[in-house]
């Protein structure tokens, strides 16, 4: 309930810096999504309307659920991804690797890596289903096609989709932890100084 509270006043304060300066908040385009199985669903009120509950939302291109579940974000960049490949495919009559390698790193990867360290699958099926359009990508190149994957990428000089994920995790961290996000990281995270592990001193 305290935060409940506490969200309603920032919600109120905010109802109140609009007001002054003689503007107003879309109440249709503001949802609560609630999170977590002992969530009180409390109702929160913008404008003097309850704000409407959303159980998935799409926020700077990436999909977002009520259970943080990455199943839908995995399947819509993946299926980008092979609309993509598909016009590739479809448009290019070479299969030459300097050509299909270079489409691929340009128009296909992105899709598939765009914010990926704020949804990173966790899931097997989730991380094979982005794993198989490169696994498609990788075949588009002549000699390839009657290669496993693991050798199409050795001789094409590509990592695994997973691989590249930790890597760019490893990085992300390395990053932080010498400092370089430490304006951002002082603003997101709090540090406690409680080294009790488990409910036991």
């Amino acid at each position: 309930m305290q935060d409940a509270a506490a969200l309603q006043s920032d919600l109120t304060k905010l109802d109140n810096w609009a007001a002054n300066w003689k503007m107003r908040f879309n109440v249709d385009k503001c949802k609560v999504m609630h999170f977590g199985r002992n969530n009180i669903n409390a109702n929160y009120l913008l404008n003097g309307s309850v704000l409407g509950v959303s159980l998935m939302e799409k926020d700077l291109g990436v999909f977002v659920d009520n259970k943080l579940s990455n199943a839908r974000q995995c399947h819509s960049v993946a299926t980008k991804a092979n609309k993509v490949l598909s016009c590739i495919k479809k448009g290019i009559d070479s299969r030459d690797e300097n050509i299909i390698l270079p489409l691929y790193r340009s128009l296909v990867r992105p899709h598939l890596e765009y914010a990926v360290q704020f949804w990173a699958p966790g899931l097997k099926k989730d991380i094979n289903e982005l794993e198989k359009v490169q696994r498609r990508a990788t075949k588009l190149v002549k000699g390839m096609e009657d290669l496993n994957y693991e050798v199409r990428l050795s001789r094409l000089g590509l990592f695994s989709l997973e691989k590249r994920r930790l890597r760019g995790d490893m990085i992300t961290l390395y990053k932080y932890i010498r400092g370089d996000y430490r304006q951002i990281g002082d603003v997101l995270f709090s540090h406690k100084n409680n080294q009790r592990t488990r409910g036991h001193p």
